[in-house]
């Protein structure tokens, strides 16, 4: 079977092949409350790891990324952790979808996009 996994892939784990990323994993409820307390602004990125709509727009939000200097990105992997993408939707007020894109400025969500509409060039309007 491992030789199959070789040709194939087997591996679900989503590969940060960017080096211009430097994500920080979101893998604690309290780790929202940080984010809301963020002097500088935050863009979350959830990502569905089985889900090639949402590896395509990660990957493209990765290409375009320029921004760390002026935002903080976080990434969310909602299958290990739907119950943080629960309680962002409930603590800042976005309805969940993935692939999705949250900024947070100030303690409040300021902008989302989700699938096509995820745009790094966007989001540097939003901060």
């Amino acid at each position: 079977m491992s030789f199959l996994k070789n040709i194939f892939g087997g591996d679900d784990t989503p590969k940060q092949e960017n080096n211009k990323m430097n994500w920080t994993a979101l893998k604690d409820i309290a780790q929202l409350n940080e984010i809301a307390a963020s002097e500088k602004p935050v863009a979350i990125f959830k990502h569905s790891t089985r889900c090639s709509i949402s590896r395509m727009a990660l990957k493209q939000f990765e290409n375009k990324f320029d921004s760390e200097a002026e935002v903080t990105p976080y990434f969310l992997d909602l299958l290990e952790h739907r119950d943080i993408s629960n309680e962002i939707a409930a603590k800042f007020g976005v309805f969940h979808q993935s692939p999705q894109l949250i900024v947070i400025k100030n303690g409040k969500a300021v902008y989302d996009a989700s699938h096509s509409d995820i745009d790094a060039v966007e989001l540097k309007s939003k901060i």
